[in-house]
């Protein structure tokens, strides 16, 4: 019987994941291969497309749950502090994902170029953030290219980029492409969050003025409360304090530091506060999951 297009991928998945482990040697691109059901991984999936080619995996955003398993992928259109769990993984049938990063400037291109603005033909646009989909034969082939580009170190510079940009079209048109859309839209109600997220992820150690965040996305206090809840399924102060902590934890794990000093270099001012919110996410004081940590035990990956 002749291997279908996701079992070809999943063999140029595990050749390079044998070669390279979870990061390749293209940007924004991440493999994972597991043998084993995971707890709970806390990461942000920055704006990406993730697949499964075997196993499960059941994603939390707030309170909502995505699963996607063999021939699914979840699509995120912006920055989410997200939790995750691989719920389906064995060593005879191993959970074999990648992740690849979505240029939000890609999309902008092809918005413009497209007399129809990229349509999909999914529901209207509005500030959905998240979705599953199918892995269909128009993403398979071009992903098939992708990885196998890695065997060619010389061609992956000048043919990757043109291979990527053929898959964010392939997602414009597909059912999904009226959220992705909107972030190619400089004035969407999506872009204009999407500017606030990368505000606080760029300066999650400052003080959080809704005000100010209201008028850098150009809505009222109220509206933008509500669209940012709508996007994200947190509040803003929620939202930082994720990024926060997340950053705390890989501090942690990085440096060594104290963790006094690592609240304070996050932005808080009270040690007893940072430790509290922190084994409220991560079921640890630091100091604890930070050694856990060091003794080997998985942070986390996207995909």
């Amino acid at each position: 019987m002749t291997d279908s297009p996701l079992d070809r991928l999943k063999a140029l998945l595990l050749r390079q994941w044998e070669r390279f482990g979870r990061q390749t040697p293209l940007e924004g691109l991440g493999i994972m291969v597991e043998q084993q059901p995971s707890e709970l991984i806390h990461s942000v999936y920055r704006a990406s497309f993730c697949g499964v080619l075997q196993g499960a995996k059941v994603s939390f955003l707030g309170e909502r749950a995505y699963r996607y398993d063999r021939g699914k992928c979840l699509i995120a259109s912006m920055d989410l502090p997200v939790t995750a769990r691989i719920v389906e993984a064995s060593p005879d049938r191993p959970y074999m994902a990648f992740s690849l990063a979505i240029d939000p400037a890609t999309i902008a291109d092809l918005v413009l170029e497209d007399g129809q603005g990229g349509q999909g033909t999914g529901p209207a646009a509005s500030l959905t953030t998240v979705a599953v989909g199918e892995l269909d034969e128009g993403l398979l082939d071009p992903l098939a290219r992708l990885f196998a580009l890695l065997d060619s170190p010389r061609d992956l510079a000048v043919l990757a980029p043109l291979i990527r940009r053929e898959m964010v079209w392939r997602l414009l048109g597909g059912p999904h492409g009226a959220m992705l859309r909107q972030i190619g839209l400089a004035d969407s109600r999506m872009a204009r969050i999407a500017r606030v997220v990368s505000w606080i992820r760029d300066n999650f150690d400052q003080p959080l003025r809704v005000p100010d965040l209201a008028a850098l996305a150009g809505m009222s206090p109220a509206s933008f409360h509500r669209h940012f809840r709508a996007a994200t399924a947190m509040t803003p102060v929620q939202y930082q304090k994720q990024i926060r902590l997340q950053a705390a934890r890989r501090m942690l794990l990085a440096d060594g530091v104290e963790v006094a000093s690592v609240g304070y270099a996050i932005g808080y001012e009270s040690p007893s506060q940072f430790s509290r919110d922190y084994r409220r996410l991560f079921g640890e004081p630091p100091g604890r999951d930070a050694a856990v940590m060091r003794s080997g035990i998985m942070v986390g990956v996207e995909g």
